[in-house]
């Protein structure tokens, strides 16, 4: 994986979710679930959440965890 394919920082989608109005809080609240239910996409796949919050920044979850969503060799 080079550098280009790197998953974002937490600082970065914090940043990114601040730039688009909104943090996990309020995130979280608008989609019914806590925080720390949404903050669980930070740290392992959790396709409903990195959605969530890929749709607020504006990009695909595969643009901000790529190593998530890198296709396998077979």
């Amino acid at each position: 994986m080079n550098a280009l394919e790197r998953d974002w920082h937490v600082a970065d989608i914090k940043a990114a979710l601040e730039k688009a109005g909104t943090n996990f809080e309020r995130l979280a609240t608008e989609h019914g679930i806590t925080g720390a239910t949404l903050r669980n996409a930070l740290r392992v796949k959790y396709p409903k959440a990195e959605k969530i919050i890929a749709d607020r920044i504006g990009v695909e979850p595969s643009v901000i965890w790529p190593s998530r969503y890198a296709e396998k060799a077979i």
